[in-house]
Order: C-alpha cells, then sequence, then structure tokens
C-alpha cells in the first residue's frame, strides 16, 4: 500500500511540474532574409479583438510583444511597418480519461505464491482549462506569414488572477525562440 501512495505522489508531484510552464512551439520561413526588417505595427483589428474593441487582454499582450520585439531593436511604426503582428489567444476545457492498471501483490494463500494475472484498473478523469497563445509576424509587403509561436499550458485559478504576469512570461518565453533582432 507504501509502494502504490508512494507511487502516485512522485507522479503527481512530476505532472505538476510538467504543466506548471507552457509547451512552446515554433516556425519560420527560412527562405525568408530577417535583417531587412526594423519596424513592426499590429494588424488593426487583432484577432482577438472580435467585438469590435480592444479587450484588456489585447492590451497586455500587445504590450508584451512591443516590449520583447523592441528589446529586439525593432522599433514601432504604425504607419509603414515591415512586419505585421497579429496574435490570437483561447481557452477550451479538456478532460483526460486514463485507466491504469493497479499492480497486485501475490495472492497470499488461494495460489501459493503465483503472481495474479488479473489486474485491476483505476480510472482517473482530470478536467481543466487549457490555454493558447499563438502569435504571428507577417512581413507587411508580401502579406506573408514569416514567423510564429504558441504557447501551450494549463489555465489554472491563480494564473487567472496573476493574468498580466503569466501573460509576459509566456510571451518572452515564446520570443525566447524568435532567433532574430535587428542589425546595426
Amino acid at each position: 500500500m507504501f509502494r502504490r501512495i508512494f507511487t502516485i505522489l512522485v507522479f503527481g508531484s512530476l505532472l505538476s511540474a510538467c504543466v506548471s510552464t507552457p509547451e512552446i512551439r515554433s516556425d519560420y520561413d527560412k527562405s525568408i532574409d530577417f535583417s531587412h526588417y526594423k519596424t513592426f505595427a499590429f494588424i488593426q483589428p487583432l484577432a482577438t479583438d472580435s467585438a469590435g474593441y480592444s479587450t484588456l487582454l489585447t492590451l497586455q499582450i500587445k504590450r508584451a510583444v512591443q516590449s520583447q520585439l523592441e528589446a529586439r531593436g525593432y522599433v514601432y511604426n504604425q504607419g509603414n511597418p515591415d512586419l505585421l503582428i497579429n496574435f490570437n489567444a483561447k481557452a477550451e476545457n479538456k478532460t483526460v480519461v486514463t485507466h491504469t492498471p493497479i499492480p497486485s501483490y501475490y495472492d497470499y494463500r488461494g495460489r501459493m505464491y503465483l503472481p495474479w494475472s488479473n489486474y485491476a484498473y483505476e480510472t482517473t478523469i482530470d478536467q481543466y482549462k487549457e490555454g493558447t497563445l499563438n502569435i504571428d509576424i507577417v512581413d507587411a509587403a508580401g502579406k506573408q506569414l514569416v514567423w510564429e509561436g504558441v504557447a501551450i499550458g494549463r489555465v489554472t485559478p491563480k494564473a487567472e488572477k496573476e493574468r498580466e504576469a503569466r501573460i509576459n512570461s509566456a510571451v518572452a518565453e515564446i520570443f525566447m525562440q524568435y532567433p532574430f533582432s535587428v542589425s546595426q
């Protein structure tokens, strides 16, 4: 019994460690020369502004993205940008059902120390909210996607309370995979 509890505790702590940071992916068009890009602006309207006005979520993501791009030497220029930035955020409920065999010990007397061949299964249902943040960088002249970054992770009640800090962190992690900066 102690062994089973220990296994569950170790597995649970490993699982919780995995979900604390989002999964980050990115990709870009390897045929594009990013060195000629110097300026950026945001697409109007952004994908998160489907209601016809800027939401607080949009403003928070915009600030985080602008900060990351300016740290890489890009200049915000709404009038004549080289790059256009768009982003989308969504949250959806997820359910994961897991069937795990429960290891049994030997049938002590009736089977004379032979292993039990019929394992019982424990069913675990995990319901959670998964958030996805997608950032697109588009060549303004060619209207072509040149880079995209995606963060996918669990949205916990704590994360919802600390939304702006979590957005800043996720955007920073996404841009860690953005290998370009403005050459001086």
